[in-house]
Protein backbone atom coordinates (compact mmCIF):
# COMPACT_ATOMS: atom_id res chain seq x y z
CA UNK A 1 0.00 0.00 0.00
CA UNK A 2 1.02 3.62 -0.43
CA UNK A 3 2.14 5.46 2.69
CA UNK A 4 4.21 8.44 3.80
CA UNK A 5 6.78 8.04 6.57
CA UNK A 6 10.43 8.32 7.50
CA UNK A 7 13.37 6.05 8.25
CA UNK A 8 15.47 8.47 10.30
CA UNK A 9 14.16 10.44 13.26
CA UNK A 10 14.44 14.19 13.66
CA UNK A 11 15.56 15.33 10.22
CA UNK A 12 14.74 18.98 9.43
CA UNK A 13 11.58 19.26 7.37
CA UNK A 14 13.53 20.80 4.48
CA UNK A 15 15.34 17.49 4.03
CA UNK A 16 13.50 15.27 1.48
CA UNK A 17 14.22 12.27 3.71
CA UNK A 18 12.27 13.78 6.61
CA UNK A 19 9.06 12.42 5.05
CA UNK A 20 9.16 10.02 2.11
CA UNK A 21 6.68 8.26 -0.18
CA UNK A 22 6.76 4.55 0.73
CA UNK A 23 5.31 1.23 -0.40
CA UNK A 24 4.50 -0.91 2.66
CA UNK A 25 2.70 -4.21 3.32
CA UNK A 26 -0.99 -3.94 4.05
CA UNK A 27 -2.05 -4.31 7.71
CA UNK A 28 -3.21 -7.77 8.87
CA UNK A 29 -6.89 -8.63 9.23
CA UNK A 30 -8.43 -6.75 12.17
CA UNK A 31 -8.68 -8.51 15.52
CA UNK A 32 -10.69 -7.76 18.65
CA UNK A 33 -12.42 -4.37 18.32
CA UNK A 34 -10.19 -3.06 15.56
CA UNK A 35 -11.49 -1.67 12.29
CA UNK A 36 -9.53 -1.79 9.04
CA UNK A 37 -10.13 1.60 7.44
CA UNK A 38 -9.35 2.73 3.90
CA UNK A 39 -8.15 6.27 4.50
CA UNK A 40 -9.71 8.96 2.29
CA UNK A 41 -8.33 12.13 3.90
CA UNK A 42 -6.08 13.24 6.74
CA UNK A 43 -5.25 16.45 8.53
CA UNK A 44 -1.94 17.60 9.99
CA UNK A 45 -1.49 18.73 13.59
CA UNK A 46 1.34 20.10 15.74
CA UNK A 47 1.40 16.60 17.26
CA UNK A 48 2.66 15.27 13.89
CA UNK A 49 5.70 17.54 13.95
CA UNK A 50 6.45 16.61 17.58
CA UNK A 51 6.21 12.91 16.77
CA UNK A 52 8.54 13.27 13.78
CA UNK A 53 11.16 14.64 16.16
CA UNK A 54 10.51 12.10 18.92
CA UNK A 55 9.81 8.65 17.46
CA UNK A 56 12.61 6.40 16.22
CA UNK A 57 12.57 4.75 12.79
CA UNK A 58 14.91 2.79 10.55
CA UNK A 59 15.05 1.55 6.95
CA UNK A 60 13.69 -1.81 8.13
CA UNK A 61 11.04 -0.24 10.41
CA UNK A 62 9.86 3.03 8.88
CA UNK A 63 7.56 5.22 10.94
CA UNK A 64 4.19 6.28 9.50
CA UNK A 65 2.73 9.33 11.22
CA UNK A 66 -0.76 10.79 11.03
CA UNK A 67 -3.54 11.00 13.60
CA UNK A 68 -6.66 12.64 12.15
CA UNK A 69 -8.35 10.67 9.38
CA UNK A 70 -11.64 10.08 7.62
CA UNK A 71 -12.31 6.93 5.63
CA UNK A 72 -14.39 3.85 4.88
CA UNK A 73 -14.45 0.68 6.99
CA UNK A 74 -13.12 -2.24 4.92
CA UNK A 75 -13.29 -4.96 7.59
CA UNK A 76 -14.09 -5.34 11.29
CA UNK A 77 -12.64 -7.47 14.07
CA UNK A 78 -14.74 -10.21 15.68
CA UNK A 79 -15.44 -8.08 18.76
CA UNK A 80 -16.79 -5.05 16.90
CA UNK A 81 -20.34 -3.90 17.64
CA UNK A 82 -20.36 -0.25 16.57
CA UNK A 83 -19.49 -0.40 12.86
CA UNK A 84 -19.62 -2.66 9.83
CA UNK A 85 -17.88 -2.67 6.43
CA UNK A 86 -18.90 0.26 4.27
CA UNK A 87 -19.44 2.70 7.14
CA UNK A 88 -17.88 6.15 6.80
CA UNK A 89 -15.88 7.04 9.92
CA UNK A 90 -13.52 9.64 11.35
CA UNK A 91 -11.04 9.40 14.22
CA UNK A 92 -7.83 10.74 15.77
CA UNK A 93 -5.89 7.51 16.29
CA UNK A 94 -3.21 6.87 18.90
CA UNK A 95 0.48 7.53 19.44
CA UNK A 96 1.71 3.95 19.60
CA UNK A 97 0.36 2.41 16.35
CA UNK A 98 1.03 3.08 12.65
CA UNK A 99 -0.59 6.34 11.63
CA UNK A 100 -3.14 7.54 9.12
CA UNK A 101 -0.70 8.66 6.40
CA UNK A 102 -1.31 5.32 4.65
CA UNK A 103 -3.97 3.86 2.41
CA UNK A 104 -5.07 1.37 5.09
CA UNK A 105 -5.02 1.69 8.87
CA UNK A 106 -6.13 -0.33 11.89
CA UNK A 107 -7.98 1.66 14.57
CA UNK A 108 -10.03 0.69 17.63
CA UNK A 109 -13.74 1.28 17.09
CA UNK A 110 -14.10 2.71 20.60
CA UNK A 111 -12.17 5.85 19.57
CA UNK A 112 -13.89 6.12 16.18
CA UNK A 113 -17.01 8.10 15.30
CA UNK A 114 -19.52 8.15 12.49
CA UNK A 115 -18.41 10.69 9.89
CA UNK A 116 -20.71 13.71 9.62
CA UNK A 117 -22.91 12.99 6.60
CA UNK A 118 -22.97 16.64 5.57
CA UNK A 119 -19.17 16.93 5.36
CA UNK A 120 -16.73 15.64 2.78
CA UNK A 121 -13.98 13.31 3.91
CA UNK A 122 -11.50 16.20 3.77
CA UNK A 123 -13.73 18.39 5.93
CA UNK A 124 -14.33 15.56 8.41
CA UNK A 125 -10.62 14.72 8.67
CA UNK A 126 -9.95 18.21 10.03
CA UNK A 127 -12.00 17.57 13.15
CA UNK A 128 -11.27 14.53 15.36
CA UNK A 129 -8.10 15.45 17.30
CA UNK A 130 -9.05 19.06 17.93
CA UNK A 131 -12.70 18.22 18.64
CA UNK A 132 -11.79 15.53 21.17
CA UNK A 133 -9.21 17.80 22.82
CA UNK A 134 -11.61 20.73 23.07
CA UNK A 135 -14.65 18.66 24.11
CA UNK A 136 -12.76 16.72 26.78
CA UNK A 137 -11.29 19.91 28.20
CA UNK A 138 -14.50 21.92 28.23
CA UNK A 139 -16.92 19.28 29.46
CA UNK A 140 -14.86 16.47 31.06
CA UNK A 141 -11.96 18.37 32.68
CA UNK A 142 -13.30 21.89 33.33
CA UNK A 143 -16.79 20.44 33.81
CA UNK A 144 -18.55 23.38 32.15
CA UNK A 145 -22.28 22.59 32.36
CA UNK A 146 -23.99 22.04 29.02
CA UNK A 147 -26.39 24.92 28.53
CA UNK A 148 -24.96 26.71 31.58
CA UNK A 149 -22.53 29.52 32.23
CA UNK A 150 -24.82 32.54 31.83
CA UNK A 151 -23.17 35.57 33.39
CA UNK A 152 -19.72 33.96 33.35
CA UNK A 153 -16.88 33.95 30.83
CA UNK A 154 -14.47 31.55 29.17
CA UNK A 155 -11.09 32.94 28.09
CA UNK A 156 -9.68 30.86 25.22
CA UNK A 157 -5.96 31.51 24.73
CA UNK A 158 -4.34 30.29 21.55
CA UNK A 159 -5.28 32.60 18.74
CA UNK A 160 -6.67 31.03 15.56
CA UNK A 161 -5.20 27.54 15.98
CA UNK A 162 -7.11 24.31 15.42
CA UNK A 163 -8.01 23.57 19.06
CA UNK A 164 -9.07 27.15 19.94
CA UNK A 165 -11.17 27.35 16.77
CA UNK A 166 -13.30 24.29 17.57
CA UNK A 167 -13.32 25.00 21.34
CA UNK A 168 -14.84 28.42 20.69
CA UNK A 169 -17.41 26.91 18.32
CA UNK A 170 -18.36 24.20 20.85
CA UNK A 171 -18.63 26.64 23.75
CA UNK A 172 -20.76 29.00 21.66
CA UNK A 173 -23.08 26.18 20.54
CA UNK A 174 -23.44 24.29 23.81
CA UNK A 175 -23.07 26.81 26.68
CA UNK A 176 -24.28 30.24 27.72
CA UNK A 177 -20.80 31.53 28.47
CA UNK A 178 -19.40 34.79 27.17
CA UNK A 179 -16.46 33.60 25.07
CA UNK A 180 -13.31 35.70 24.92
CA UNK A 181 -10.82 34.72 22.25
CA UNK A 182 -7.30 35.99 21.68
CA UNK A 183 -5.47 37.18 18.57
CA UNK A 184 -2.66 39.57 17.70
CA UNK A 185 -3.36 40.22 13.99
CA UNK A 186 -6.52 41.61 12.37
CA UNK A 187 -7.00 38.54 10.17
CA UNK A 188 -6.66 36.23 13.18
CA UNK A 189 -9.11 38.34 15.18
CA UNK A 190 -11.63 38.08 12.35
CA UNK A 191 -11.17 34.29 12.26
CA UNK A 192 -11.70 34.00 16.03
CA UNK A 193 -14.91 36.03 15.82
CA UNK A 194 -16.12 33.91 12.92
CA UNK A 195 -15.60 30.82 15.09
CA UNK A 196 -18.01 32.29 17.64
CA UNK A 197 -16.09 34.45 20.12
CA UNK A 198 -18.11 37.31 21.58
CA UNK A 199 -14.96 39.31 22.33
CA UNK A 200 -11.35 39.23 21.13
CA UNK A 201 -8.35 40.53 23.07
CA UNK A 202 -4.68 40.85 22.10
CA UNK A 203 -2.57 38.14 23.74
CA UNK A 204 0.62 40.13 23.16
CA UNK A 205 -0.63 42.73 25.65
CA UNK A 206 -1.49 42.35 29.36
CA UNK A 207 -4.71 40.34 29.53
CA UNK A 208 -6.20 41.17 32.93
CA UNK A 209 -7.07 44.78 32.09
CA UNK A 210 -8.47 43.80 28.68
CA UNK A 211 -10.91 41.20 30.01
CA UNK A 212 -12.03 43.11 33.14
CA UNK A 213 -14.99 44.81 31.37
CA UNK A 214 -16.42 41.40 30.39
CA UNK A 215 -17.18 40.20 33.91
CA UNK A 216 -15.92 37.22 35.92
CA UNK A 217 -13.68 34.83 34.03
CA UNK A 218 -14.49 31.51 35.67
CA UNK A 219 -12.86 29.33 33.01
CA UNK A 220 -9.52 29.71 31.20
CA UNK A 221 -8.39 27.29 28.49
CA UNK A 222 -4.84 27.82 27.26
CA UNK A 223 -2.96 26.20 24.40
CA UNK A 224 0.13 28.44 24.81
CA UNK A 225 1.15 29.06 28.42
CA UNK A 226 4.35 30.93 29.30
CA UNK A 227 5.30 32.63 32.54
CA UNK A 228 3.95 36.01 31.46
CA UNK A 229 0.61 34.55 30.35
CA UNK A 230 0.35 32.54 33.58
CA UNK A 231 0.89 35.68 35.69
CA UNK A 232 -1.92 37.42 33.80
CA UNK A 233 -4.19 34.37 34.14
CA UNK A 234 -3.57 34.34 37.90
CA UNK A 235 -4.65 37.99 38.07
CA UNK A 236 -7.80 37.69 35.98
CA UNK A 237 -9.27 34.27 36.84
CA UNK A 238 -12.19 34.35 39.26
CA UNK A 239 -11.93 32.85 42.76
CA UNK A 240 -12.68 29.11 42.57
CA UNK A 241 -12.16 29.28 38.84
CA UNK A 242 -10.90 26.48 36.64
CA UNK A 243 -7.79 26.60 34.46
CA UNK A 244 -7.02 24.07 31.73
CA UNK A 245 -3.95 23.68 29.54
CA UNK A 246 -2.72 21.33 26.83
CA UNK A 247 0.79 22.60 26.07
CA UNK A 248 4.12 21.81 27.74
CA UNK A 249 5.17 25.01 29.51
CA UNK A 250 8.15 25.52 31.76
CA UNK A 251 7.19 24.94 35.42
CA UNK A 252 4.45 27.32 36.53
CA UNK A 253 4.27 28.89 39.99
CA UNK A 254 0.96 27.46 41.15
CA UNK A 255 1.22 29.48 44.36
CA UNK A 256 -0.06 32.46 42.38
CA UNK A 257 -3.58 31.01 42.49
CA UNK A 258 -3.51 29.31 45.91
CA UNK A 259 -5.73 31.84 47.68
CA UNK A 260 -8.19 31.85 44.80
CA UNK A 261 -8.55 28.05 45.16
CA UNK A 262 -8.20 27.70 41.40
CA UNK A 263 -8.20 24.13 40.09
CA UNK A 264 -5.70 23.09 37.39
CA UNK A 265 -6.65 20.63 34.64
CA UNK A 266 -4.45 18.95 32.03
CA UNK A 267 -5.94 17.53 28.86
CA UNK A 268 -4.23 14.98 26.62
CA UNK A 269 -6.55 13.55 24.01
CA UNK A 270 -4.53 10.35 23.82
CA UNK A 271 -4.96 9.49 27.52
CA UNK A 272 -8.03 7.29 27.11
CA UNK A 273 -6.70 5.10 24.26
CA UNK A 274 -3.09 5.04 25.56
CA UNK A 275 -4.15 3.71 28.96
CA UNK A 276 -7.22 1.87 27.67
CA UNK A 277 -9.30 3.49 30.39
CA UNK A 278 -12.66 2.07 31.39
CA UNK A 279 -14.34 5.03 29.66
CA UNK A 280 -12.30 4.74 26.44
CA UNK A 281 -15.52 4.49 24.40
CA UNK A 282 -16.35 8.03 25.50
CA UNK A 283 -14.35 9.18 22.46
CA UNK A 284 -16.69 7.27 20.15
CA UNK A 285 -19.62 8.99 21.86
CA UNK A 286 -18.04 12.45 21.57
CA UNK A 287 -17.24 12.12 17.88
CA UNK A 288 -20.66 10.68 17.11
CA UNK A 289 -22.45 13.47 18.99
CA UNK A 290 -20.26 16.07 17.26
CA UNK A 291 -21.31 14.57 13.90
CA UNK A 292 -24.97 14.86 14.91
CA UNK A 293 -24.48 18.51 15.93
CA UNK A 294 -22.79 19.27 12.61
CA UNK A 295 -25.43 17.49 10.55
CA UNK A 296 -28.12 19.32 12.52
CA UNK A 297 -26.56 22.70 11.79
CA UNK A 298 -25.89 23.38 15.48
CA UNK A 299 -22.10 23.14 15.29
CA UNK A 300 -20.42 24.88 12.36
CA UNK A 301 -16.70 24.09 12.25
CA UNK A 302 -14.34 26.38 10.39
CA UNK A 303 -13.47 25.23 6.85
CA UNK A 304 -10.06 23.56 6.50
CA UNK A 305 -7.25 24.42 4.10
CA UNK A 306 -7.11 21.59 1.53
CA UNK A 307 -3.53 21.38 0.24
CA UNK A 308 -3.88 18.49 -2.20
CA UNK A 309 -3.15 14.79 -2.18
CA UNK A 310 -1.50 12.72 0.57
CA UNK A 311 2.10 12.79 -0.62
CA UNK A 312 5.45 13.28 1.08
CA UNK A 313 5.91 16.62 -0.66
CA UNK A 314 2.57 17.98 0.53
CA UNK A 315 3.05 16.64 4.06
CA UNK A 316 6.50 18.25 4.26
CA UNK A 317 4.94 21.54 3.22
CA UNK A 318 2.23 21.18 5.90
CA UNK A 319 4.77 20.31 8.61
CA UNK A 320 6.86 23.32 7.62
CA UNK A 321 3.86 25.65 7.89
CA UNK A 322 3.00 24.34 11.35
CA UNK A 323 6.58 24.62 12.55
CA UNK A 324 6.69 28.22 11.29
CA UNK A 325 3.42 29.12 13.04
CA UNK A 326 1.75 30.08 9.76
CA UNK A 327 -1.48 28.05 10.11
CA UNK A 328 -5.01 29.24 10.83
CA UNK A 329 -7.39 26.37 11.52
CA UNK A 330 -6.47 23.01 9.99
CA UNK A 331 -4.54 21.74 6.95
CA UNK A 332 -6.04 18.69 5.21
CA UNK A 333 -4.85 16.36 2.45
CA UNK A 334 -7.10 14.06 0.45
CA UNK A 335 -6.50 10.89 -1.57
CA UNK A 336 -3.41 8.95 -2.54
Amino acid sequence: MKAVGYTERGLPIGDPRSLQDLELPEPPAPEGRDLLVRVQAVSVNPRDTKSRAAFDASPTEPRVLGYDASGIVEAVGPGCTLFRPGDAVYYAGVLDRPGSNAELQLVDERITGRKPATLSHAEAAALPLTTLTAWEMLFDRLEIPRGGGAGESLLMLGGAGGVPSIAIALARALTGLRIIGTASRPESAAWVRDCGAHEVVDHTQPLAAQVKPFGPVRYVFSTHTDAAAWAEIARLIAPQGRFGLIDDPEPLDLRLVKFKSVSIHWEAMFTRPMFRTADMQRQHAILTEAAELIDGGILRPAPPDNQGRITAENLRRAHAAIEAGRVRGKIVLEGF
